[in-house]
């Protein structure tokens, strides 16, 4: 195999679970160079991964009109957007859970405070220090909260898991609206992130935190969004460009 070809493992990968993509154009001396003949029958070439394919082409005409292929940059591109909606939908699902947790809380915080009423004096008479455990502090500190507030926590923890879950399938779909949605509602987060840092940092809030800018940053740059490097205008003709392009290799002989 040579480069020219434009075979690596994700575009092999990719046509292992979806299929092969092959396509006659109406230039002969490009479909000649895109098939071939075999004792087997007729063979074309996949336009994602360059290997040659036996039966009849998938699709027929110009080359200009010739199906959009993910390959090499743009296959990159969408196996980390998925990687990160599935980072998004694993985030609503803790915090889905979060919300739950906060709702069932509220509804027992009577019985809770009872049996912390009867047993932290059995705990201190017996000697354990139990008025300077911090989860005893928390837990003192959340039954003191009012129950509009739990209400509230519910429901803004709710409104963020649905807003990670639609992050989630915008990126997943590879939908421009996701990306532009993704950037937007990871950045309004980022402040209360700094925030928290400043507070303390720990591992959870620092990995956190570093997904979320990194996903900004790669965003912004790699699909030039709000009109950086060119805007929707230069990705467009480069994705057309990348599509010309990639019909030629794959027609290039070995």
């Amino acid at each position: 195999m040579t480069k020219d070809r434009g075979i690596n493992r994700w575009e092999l990968v990719t046509c292992a679970v979806q299929g092969h993509v092959t396509y006659a154009p109406d230039d002969e001396a490009l479909a000649e160079r895109l098939s071939g003949t075999t004792g087997l029958g007729d063979v074309w070439r996949c336009l994602r991964c360059g290997e040659f394919v036996i039966g009849e082409p998938h699709g027929r005409g110009r080359a200009e009109d010739a199906p959009m292929i993910m390959r090499g940059k743009a296959l990159r591109q969408a196996i980390i957007l998925r990687l990160l909606a599935v980072e998004r939908l694993l985030r609503a699902v803790v915090i889905g859970l979060a919300a739950y947790a906060v709702w069932k809380f509220r509804g027992t915080r009577g019985a809770i405070q009872a049996t912390l009423d009867r047993d932290l004096p059995v705990f201190r008479a017996a000697g354990f220090k139990v008025d300077q455990m911090t989860v005893v502090h928390e837990l003192e500190k959340a039954l003191a909260a009012k129950p509009s507030t739990l209400v509230l926590l519910t429901l803004a923890l709710t409104a963020y898991a649905l807003i990670e879950v639609l992050e989630a399938v915008g990126l997943w779909l590879l939908k421009r609206w996701g990306e532009y949605f993704a950037v937007i509602a990871t950045s309004v987060f980022l402040p209360l992130e700094i925030h928290d840092l400043a507070k303390g940092i720990t591992m959870t809030r620092a990995v956190t935190f570093g997904i979320n800018i990194a996903a900004v940053v790669y965003l912004l740059i790699s699909k030039r969004l709000f009109g950086l490097r060119g805007g929707r205008k230069a990705y467009d003709e480069e994705r057309r460009g990348e599509q010309l392009l990639d019909v030629e290799r794959a027609a290039m002989p070995s």
